[in-house]
């Protein structure tokens, strides 16, 4: 189940949209009848998976809360091609005005669902979870990772503070895995602890510190099964780097726990979608 965004990010991200997109006042709205009341329809062009209703519906609120919006589908459920999203009620004024905005944030974080939903769907039968990165747009990591789990994936660490991640850098700094593990004991002694591996050598030693999760990093897929052999159940194990569409499901069927994949939220392609007025 997705995660919960508070109305109060939403809000805030969406006044900076509309701050960004309407700047002075919009120019060409204003050309339109004040008092006019239109129906405005919501449409997919492409199958898809919904995510990002709330922020959508928030645009036309800030805009005019008394725009009425119809939801034929909610965050998670999967669309066709040519499905009708939701309908709209209003002034015209506002509903033109929002109309980018708010189908940019609905776009955008449906195709990170969309993205998460195929990987999900191709390790389908493996115990393997498929993980997001801090790979995001900038601004919109909450509302990124949101649309993950909207698409069956799970969130890694939401940022730099939830989660201690050793990696190449931090160990050469450190002096070894072992230092940095036992330092990061000490410092956040309530934080899960990963360290970053890239060889067997270093997984051996990042399990005689007794971490509780290792990632394995740009690993062949006969290292990643020789890994879990290795690892024997001790830690949880997460493969990492170079993971594709092609190549997930061998990367899965290792036997390892996570599979993240940056391409979720790094490499967006957004959902066709398109809004058409009539007149009511």
């Amino acid at each position: 189940m997705p995660f919960t965004i508070s109305s109060q990010l939403i809000q805030h991200q969406v006044e900076q949209a509309l701050t960004e997109d309407i700047g002075s006042g919009d120019v060409t709205a204003v050309l339109l009848p004040e008092n006019k009341q239109i129906t405005a329809t919501v449409i997919s062009r492409q199958s898809a998976v919904i995510a990002g209703c709330d922020w959508f519906a928030e645009v036309f609120r800030q805009l005019d809360p008394s725009i009425r919006i119809n939801w034929h589908c909610a965050d998670g459920d999967r669309l066709e091609e040519e499905q009708i999203l939701c309908e709209l009620q209003g002034l015209v004024r506002p509903v033109v005005t929002g109309e980018r905005t708010a189908l940019n944030f609905l776009q955008t974080l449906s195709g990170t669902a969309t993205t998460t939903r195929h990987y999900v769907d191709r390790i389908a039968g493996t115990d393997a979870q498929v993980l997001d990165t801090r790979k995001t747009l900038p601004g919109l990591r909450l509302a990124q990772k949101y649309a993950v789990s909207c698409g069956g994936g799970s969130n890694h660490r939401i940022g730099l503070y939830d989660m201690v991640l050793i990696k190449e850098n931090h160990i050469i700094a450190a002096g070894s895995i072992l230092n940095a593990v036992k330092t990061a004991r000490r410092l956040s002694p309530k934080l899960e602890i990963e360290v970053e591996v890239e060889n067997l050598e270093q997984l051996d030693e990042a399990l005689q510190a007794g971490v509780e999760r290792i990632l394995l990093d740009n690993m062949s897929l006969r290292a990643l099964r020789q890994a879990v052999t290795l690892n024997s159940g001790r830690a949880k194990l997460e493969a990492s780097g170079g993971i594709t569409f092609d190549n997930i499901r061998s990367v899965a069927e290792t036997g390892v726990d996570f599979i993240s994949v940056g391409a979720l939220t790094k490499d967006v392609q957004a959902v066709d979608l398109s809004m058409r007025i009539k007149e009511d």
